[in-house]
């Protein structure tokens, strides 16, 4: 019997289905229909249409349906358009803290789009025991509902040590028939007004997201699928429904996330730049040894404690219409053909007698946006994705490609205007809007010290042709286009890891903390749906922020595959490994390898001093589906046993540490065995790496190979 993953991705237009083998990872169908808004029930009820159509047409069985998961923009739709829940805000506090924990509790209304906020109401009580003070807890929840709160926040300053008096009075909040969440449930972090300002965007996306959940989780019952539903989160990962109803704030920005998701996943990206170009905007974001890189969301220009993926958008893509002012072009974007109700005019048929036309798409705007006017009255857009076609820049048979001569035939009417060809007129408005792309990617690449030798720029989307190949012409890297690039972000909400990220406030951590923090992350991905054996726990110590960070990925059941059935050979690997180092495949050799683990040496020599030259050893750590895993300079690397890693890891830790007027340096360690990578880098002294690595090996036979890393 055939194994299935469907992938489920709502967006504000169009409601979009994938199945996918599981075996083969090649897609079986696909499926798109209009979003349902203004259903009864929502999206929900496109949700459940496109999981009928695309089962029934393709004749796919329940029992076939191994994994099913739906990405959403509702939550952040919702945040947009304000159609969010009135929040009460129950702070707790006692003492001399007392006046500062109410007023940092008390966040006020959060502005979300213009003329659009979350309205929050506030009441604090002083109780070192809530418990005790049931009948003042009762009175203040009842309080909070006379003013019309439809969600209660429960908030405490040190609740993330103990978390008792939140839970009391989210239990009684319940009891008495009213949503209830703590500041707790969504960060372990201090930072009272940050945490509580979390918590409040949490629950007021509650109500809406746990009818939705509930139908969807229904329909997925009702049509005989055993496996449970996971929903897209904002960092890439998927949870379980139950955690959605407990934590819906982790689905805002999950619809950015799936693009990203899907490369990472479907293409294998190691490192590089994802461009999601579409008809209106471009989300640009970056991948660093095979992870997606976070950060902290805001909501109204504020601060939260969401870690969501970090993805820039850009009022520029393949629709972009062309601003002209003066007989020059000044800008592209951010207005499209889409918003201007015009066809693009690579998409239509060539115009007789074209002339220019400047318009304003929308009421505010100035009347500079090109457009062509034709024998009849036609009119049509001047868009990006017609300046790449009449410059040649599309691949051949892209999704972006059209008709170049009509394209041609436009953009001349704009280059008599401004007294240049039309390639010249294309030109310049790819200069200016790919120019722009091009400086939130180098942005990109400075902020998370992306290596510049062997960077992928990675499109996806319907224009993915048309800025991948100029952007990587701009700036002389290699750049491809993914595979099934127009529903790469349907596909990645059906290949998607389960993720869960735990943060908590740690000066100094002990052994003890990285163990308890890495039991928790344990226990929070299991809770979201991943399976034990799956799960890869990366561990990191923010000294400057004096946070201490586990970061779980995991699948949703046990193979011993990654991601694809392909097994490489060895000249395959090797040349895979030498790709992205820019050397001769006789520069590269294979100095290690254990389970499904390759690891590679390169030798770079550079010119120093005078006549001498310094040799520099490129390290690549490949798996075996050819996805780079590890790109480092080297250290050492040494294959041992289980028996003899403590031992061995010591020694090698006392070689490589560098000691400076600050003390010791350790190196970054990473260890590799059987399916497992462990990530050591993010620890800072002998005793966390021995710590965890007894935690992590606990279980694995003596003899068992293992890889050691050092790196820098």
């Amino acid at each position: 019997m055939r194994k299935v993953r469907i992938g489920i991705d709502v967006g504000g237009t169009f409601t979009d289905a994938v199945a996918i083998d599981d075996a083969t990872y090649e897609i079986i169908a696909q499926e798109k229909i209009p979003t349902t808004h203004d259903a009864k029930e929502g999206v929900a009820d496109g949700i459940i249409k496109i999981l009928q159509d695309i089962m029934k047409k393709n004749d796919i069985a329940p029992e076939e349906v191994i994994f099913i998961a739906h990405g959403t923009t509702q939550a952040t739709n919702a945040l947009l358009e304000g159609d969010v829940a009135k929040v009460g805000i129950l702070a707790m506090g006692q003492g001399i803290e007392s006046a500062r924990v109410e007023s940092d509790s008390n966040v006020g209304n959060i502005p979300l789009a213009e003329g659009k906020e979350l309205q929050t109401v506030h009441t604090y009580l002083k109780t070192e025991n809530a418990a005790a003070d049931e009948t003042a807890v009762r009175t203040k929840i009842q309080e909070l509902r006379d003013k019309g709160a439809q969600i209660i926040v429960a908030t405490e300053s040190f609740s993330v040590d103990d978390p008792t008096n939140e839970l009391f009075v989210m239990d009684m909040a319940r009891q008495a028939g009213i949503y209830a969440t703590g500041g707790h449930e969504v960060s372990q972090l201090y930072g009272l007004k940050v945490r509580t300002r979390t918590a409040v965007i949490n629950g007021s996306l509650i109500p809406k997201m746990m009818e939705t959940a509930d139908m969807t989780e229904q329909c997925v019952k009702r049509a005989g699928i055993a496996s449970q539903l996971m929903i897209m989160r904002c960092d890439g990962g998927v949870m379980t429904v139950n955690e959605v109803r407990r934590r819906p704030i982790l689905t805002m920005l999950s619809g950015l996330a799936a693009g990203v998701a899907g490369a990472l996943m479907y293409e294998k990206m190691s490192d590089g730049i994802f461009l999601e170009a579409g008809g209106t905007s471009t989300d640009i974001s970056a991948v660093k040894n095979g992870r997606v890189m976070v950060k902290y969301a805001q909501v109204g220009g504020h601060k939260t404690y969401l870690n969501s993926l970090d993805v820039r958008t850009l009022g520029v893509a393949g629709g972009s219409m062309i601003r002209v002012e003066g007989k020059k072009i000044t800008d592209v974007g951010p207005r499209s053909a889409h918003i201007a109700g015009l066809t693009y005019e690579v998409f239509s048929p060539a115009l007789t007698d074209p002339h220019l036309e400047l318009l304003a798409p929308c009421k505010d705007d100035q009347p500079v946006f090109a457009a062509v006017v034709g024998e009849g009255g036609k009119k049509v857009a001047l868009t990006l994705a017609g300046a790449a076609n009449v410059l040649g820049k599309i691949p051949k048979q892209d999704y972006a490609t059209g008709d170049k001569a009509a394209a041609r035939i436009a953009w001349q009417a704009l280059g008599d205007v401004m007294g240049v060809t039309a390639e010249e007129a294309a030109r310049q408005a790819m200069d200016i809007g790919i120019g722009k792309i091009r400086q939130i990617v180098e942005g990109l690449i400075h902020d998370y010290e992306l290596p510049v030798q062997g960077l992928i720029l990675a499109g996806g989307g319907g224009s993915a042709g048309v800025v991948a190949p100029y952007l990587g012409e701009l700036m002389n890297c290699q750049w491809k286009i993914v595979k099934n690039g127009p529903i790469i972000s349907t596909i990645g909400v059906a290949l998607a890891m389960v993720r869960e990220i735990v943060e908590r406030t740690v000066v100094n951590p002990t052994d003890e903390d990285i163990r308890s923090i890495r039991r928790e992350a344990l226990n929070q991905i299991m809770k979201s749906g991943a399976k034990e054996a799956t799960v890869e726990i990366a561990i990191e110590i923010d000294k400057q922020s004096n946070i201490l960070r586990a970061i779980a990925m995991g699948a949703t059941e046990l193979r011993m595959q990654d991601l694809s059935s392909k097994q490489h050979a060895p000249e395959e690997l090797l040349a895979l490994a030498a790709q992205p180092m820019e050397l001769p495949k006789d520069k590269v050799q294979e100095i290690a390898t254990v389970g499904k683990w390759h690891v590679y040496e390169g030798r770079l020599e550079k010119r120093a001093f005078l006549f001498f030259k310094k040799a520099e050893f490129l390290l690549r750590v490949l798996d075996r589906d050819g996805i780079i895993r590890l790109r480092k300079t080297a250290q050492a690397v040494m294959v041992t046993t289980k028996g003899k890693l403590q031992e061995d890891l010591h020694q090698l830790i006392d070689t490589n540490t560098e000691y400076g007027t600050i003390g010791g340096q350790l190196p970054l360690l990473y260890i590799f065995y059987g399916e497992k990578q462990i990530d050591l880098s993010g620890l800072v002294s002998v005793e966390q790496i021995d710590g965890l690595l007894q935690l992590e090996l606990d279980g694995l036979a003596e003899n068992e190979k293992v890889i050691i890393v050092a790196a820098k």
